[in-house]
């Protein structure tokens, strides 16, 4: 009798036990599935948005990309444009008087990602209409803060029209500074990295790398088909990396990077000049116009007018470069950027990188070629924080061959460029010289 009552409640554990099992089981497999559909139906969502980004802001980078070349091409073909270098900044000046008094340029689309401020729908059509009539009288001005701003701007708005929440907003508008970046200049690695590296230093937005990555790639796919030829150049004599050219790469980065803090301090203190001595912003662009005229006429050269490409060009393929054609980049960008007008410095710190490296490499009796690919990395990477970025930026633009070089002017740059920055909403979140949370906003 004992035996079967014993055998009776063993059943009965074993069937609860495998009631509770099967229940457990249950559980798990509720909890996975839950988990996979979340998963799989993030990444729908984000992958559809992604396109759906690349190819908007594809297409109006295209369109700014086109009107930039005609502007570009009708200046140079007329050179008395370059005299209504005032007429364009007062009227620059007075749209955003009138219609932009909150846009905050590429500061507040950095300050939109970190859940701090909102780009404004606006500044879409305004950097785009600006930066055009910066180009079209000749300005020293690049394309991709313009780039940056209409990418982020049609971006949040779109975010907007499709209900994302603040966090995926932010997502959003990394996807379109990627996807602007990558149509513009035709790099996609790049691109898609430099929207996560940029907002803060020491820490990368790994959630928007997938949609950053589709959105870049769709981009650049849309513009290339729609004839916008990427920027690449053809880098010459590349050495082999030996103990001599080691040290003589590593001495033209550092002078890069001392390059990038004067570059960040000159526009500073323009600014604050400016900012002094003219407070009427229609007074200020006259006047700045004025001496970018003027300087100009002085030096008897066209060449530093627009972003500068064709001074990079004839830097990083031939080897060419006057002395102080990096200094007068700096100079004149910094008075056409600090005046009122719209554009961008990250091309002409390309430009004063690549035209310094070649002098260097002149002087140094190293390849001026490679010499002007590595400045004009080191000098972006100065002035942006952003390492990652600048060695993509290396490989897409001059191909894999010098990787040695440009790995040692990136991170020595990077290293020697201290907190300096051309964006002051850009934060250095850690140290880059110890494993210490700073949590400090860049110097410029």
């Amino acid at each position: 009798m004992e035996k079967e009552e014993k055998r009776a409640d063993q059943e009965n554990d074993t069937e609860e036990q495998s009631t509770e099992a099967k229940s457990l089981l249950k559980k798990k497999l509720q909890y996975y599935s839950s988990e996979i559909q979340r998963d799989v139906g993030n990444l729908v969502k984000w992958l559809m948005i992604a396109v759906l980004v690349g190819c908007i802001t594809g297409a109006a980078s295209t369109l700014f990309s086109f009107v930039l070349k005609s502007v570009t091409n009708y200046r140079k073909e007329n050179e008395w444009m370059f005299y209504l270098l005032p007429v364009m900044g007062l009227i620059i000046v007075y749209l955003y008087e009138k219609f932009g008094k909150d846009d905050g340029g590429t500061n507040q689309v950095l300050s939109t990602v970190r859940s701090q401020d909102d780009v404004p729908i606006l500044s879409a059509p305004l950097i785009f209409i600006s930066t055009a009539l910066t180009h079209l009288a000749g300005g020293s001005a690049g394309r991709e803060g313009a780039a940056i701003q209409l990418g982020g701007s049609i971006a949040n708005q779109l975010g907007r029209w499709i209900h994302l929440d603040e966090e995926d907003r932010h997502v959003i508008v990394m996807c379109g500074m990627s996807a602007a970046f990558s149509a513009l200049f035709g790099t996609p690695m790049a691109a898609a990295v430099f929207a996560l590296e940029v907002v803060s230093v020491g820490v990368m937005y790994y959630t928007a790398l997938m949609p950053c990555m589709i959105a870049s790639l769709v981009a650049s796919g849309f513009a290339a088909g729609m004839g916008v030829t990427p920027e690449t150049f053809h880098v010459v004599d590349i050495p082999k990396l030996t103990i001599e050219t080691g040290l003589k790469m590593g001495a033209i980065a550092v002078g890069c990077a001392v390059i990038s803090i004067v570059f960040c301090m000159v526009l500073n203190g323009v600014a604050g000049a400016y900012g002094r001595w003219f407070k009427n912003p229609y007074v200020r662009v006259v006047v700045g116009s004025c001496l970018v005229i003027g300087i100009t006429l002085l030096l008897g050269t066209s060449d530093y007018m627009g972003a500068g490409a064709e001074l990079i060009e004839k830097a990083v393929e031939e080897g060419q470069a006057r002395p102080l054609d990096f200094f007068w980049k700096l100079v004149l960008t910094a008075l056409t950027m600090r005046a009122g007008f719209r554009g961008g410095e990250i091309v002409p710190s390309f430009c004063i990188g690549a035209t310094f490296g070649c002098v260097m490499g002149n002087w140094l009796g190293l390849s001026p070629s490679i010499c002007a690919a590595c400045g004009m990395t080191a000098v972006f990477c100065g002035v942006t924080n952003c390492p990652i970025t600048s060695i993509l930026i290396a490989f897409e633009m001059f191909g894999f061959k010098g990787v040695s070089f440009y790995l040692i002017a990136v991170s020595i740059s990077y290293a020697a460029s201290g907190y300096y920055g051309l964006y002051k909403d850009q934060t250095i979140v850690y140290s880059k010289y110890k494993a210490k949370y700073v949590n400090k906003h860049t110097r410029f």
